[in-house]
Parts: structure tokens; sequence; C-alpha cells
């Protein structure tokens, strides 16, 4: 990551001033594929407001002088919604033992840089900080390998999901609605990945 580009952190409540940058930016990358998401300010206040009320929770943004260009989140699974939290439920894994990370959101014209693995890099520090977990965990959308809507170049992120301990866990599936340009609400199905979360040194 050249030098014109800087990494902050932003527990909890401190992330309250760059929320409509974040949900700008949420609706912008996820317009695209695999997700398609026609987005609502109203919508990711309320999401992003989970995040800000949990005081363990961390967003780690990626900013190009004062503009936010990347963001990342994380907060104890226990600080999320129900959704989020049966699958873990289902397979018998501990809710207070897993961390959960949100969304990885880049603008295209910072990809390739190091900034996704500083966003892995910070959010799996924290977890370990906070001395209470087990797993850290995400998941993302499930989408056919034929769809026609998928960009013929689109590189997906599991290869560098699986170099950093990620591992696809097909049983631990939710179901989330949310709106699709030219479609209206959708229900899909968001598989999780988990890694072992390794204790502080």
């Amino acid at each position: 990551m050249d030098s014109a580009h800087a990494i902050g952190l932003f527990r909890g409540p401190e992330i309250v001033p760059y929320l409509d940058e974040v949900a700008r930016l949420r609706i912008a990358v996820f317009g695209d594929w695999p997700y398609l998401y026609r987005g609502d300010m109203g919508y990711e206040r309320d999401y992003l407001a989970a995040y800000a009320q949990s005081k363990d929770s961390l967003f780690v943004l990626a900013f190009d002088g004062g503009q936010v260009v990347g963001a990342s989140t994380g907060l104890p699974l226990a600080d999320d919604g129900a959704a989020f939290s049966r699958p873990f439920v289902t397979a018998g894994i501990a809710v207070p033992d897993v961390f959960y990370f949100g969304e990885s959101v880049l603008l295209p014209q910072y990809r390739g840089r190091g900034i996704g693995h500083a966003f892995f890099d910070h959010r799996e520090q924290h977890a370990r900080q906070l001395g209470r977990f087990r797993w850290t965990a995400f998941c993302s959308v499930d989408r056919d390998a034929g769809d026609p809507r998928r960009p013929p170049h689109h590189r997906g992120n599991e290869a560098f999901w699986q170099k950093r301990g990620y591992v696809r866990q097909p049983g631990m599936t939710m179901l989330l609605p949310w709106e699709e340009a030219g479609e209206g609400e959708v229900i899909h199905a968001l598989t999780f990945w988990l890694r072992p979360l390794e204790p502080r040194a």
C-alpha cells in the first residue's frame, strides 16, 4: 500500500462520524457482482447501527486523503442479529466464541495493493486482543457458476480466503433478503467461512 493511503481503526461508537461514508461505499461496491445489491441509505444506517452500538466492534477504514475508499467491519457474533447466529447454534458452535467479520468493501481502483490483507490482519488481531474468541468467521453469497449475469473475467476471493486459513462450511448457510436491480427483493443464500483463532502470543 503506497504512502498516499492510510488505514484507520475505529472501535464501537468511534465509527459514528463515518457511517454515511461507509454506507455509500457498501452501496457502490455491493451493487456489482456477485451481490447485485440495490442499496438504500435507510437500511444501511440501521444495519451499521449494530456495529456502532457494540463496544467491541471494529471498523478498519482505508483513506485516500480525506476520502474513505475502503471499509472492513467486525463485531462479536453475539452482538449481531439472530439470523447470523442461527447457523452456528445449529452446528453446535457457541455464539460467544465467534468474532464475525461483516464485510470488506474497497473501490476497484485500490484493489491489489495489500489493503485486503490489512483488513483481515487488523480484524483478526482485534479479536485476538479481546481474548475470548475461538473463531473468526464471515459469510459470502452463493451464486450459480453459470449465472448469465456473472462478468466473463470475474475472479472471486475464494483463493485469497483459503490462503488466510478460512474454510467454507457447506452446512452453515443463512438466508437474507435484499433488493436486486431489476429483480426486486430476492432471498439469497450465504454460506459461512471459519478459521480457528489462535490465542495471543
